[in-house]
């Protein structure tokens, strides 16, 4: 029997080499490592990729995370529903906002377990972050009940999902 492994990023990377290394190799030429027009071309595809009017680029997930935190209201105090083993960065994005991550098991997909969720909430709940990992979406419909019932936002973690889809 062949092992299959869970995620091969040197294969995805010897697949997409050429590409990667033309662009990489581009933005090094210009100097412009900061916005510019590879920036500007980035956030007008992802925003016609996903039909929304707006994308902003920003430098790195964790940020990204802690912008739609801050902007969901999340302040110092507040519980965030989240999975354990996502990298470091989902739950550093709660802390730095004074926040406090709550850690549910995830089942065998590696995806937080929807079922376990409700069981964490308390008064102090104010979201939940769901973490996409490796291009398996969690299970949103489940997900997305809990929030409505207990009026808690939802961030999603998409750092290892665009454009994976659930059912």
């Amino acid at each position: 029997m062949k092992k299959i492994p869970y995620v091969n990023l040197i294969k995805q990377f010897k697949d997409q080499r050429i590409e990667i290394l033309r662009i990489v190799d581009k933005v090094f030429n210009s100097g412009q490592y900061i916005l510019g027009p590879e920036v500007d071309k980035f956030e007008k595809n992802i925003s016609n990729y996903f039909g929304v009017k707006y994308c902003t680029a920003l430098n790195s997930g964790t940020d990204a995370l802690t912008l739609a935190l801050h902007l969901s209201g999340i302040k110092k105090g507040d519980e965030v529903i989240t999975a354990p083993n996502s990298f470091i960065a989902s739950a550093a994005s709660i802390i730095h906002l004074g926040a406090i991550p709550v850690f549910v098991d995830v089942l065998n997909n590696q995806n937080i377990d929807p079922d376990k969720i409700e069981k964490a909430i308390s008064k102090k709940t104010k979201a939940i972050m769901p973490v996409h990992l490796t291009g398996r979406p969690c299970r949103m419909d489940r997900i997305m009940k809990i929030s409505k019932k207990y009026n808690l936002k939802v961030i999603e973690d998409c750092a290892q999902a665009h454009g994976a889809e659930y059912k």
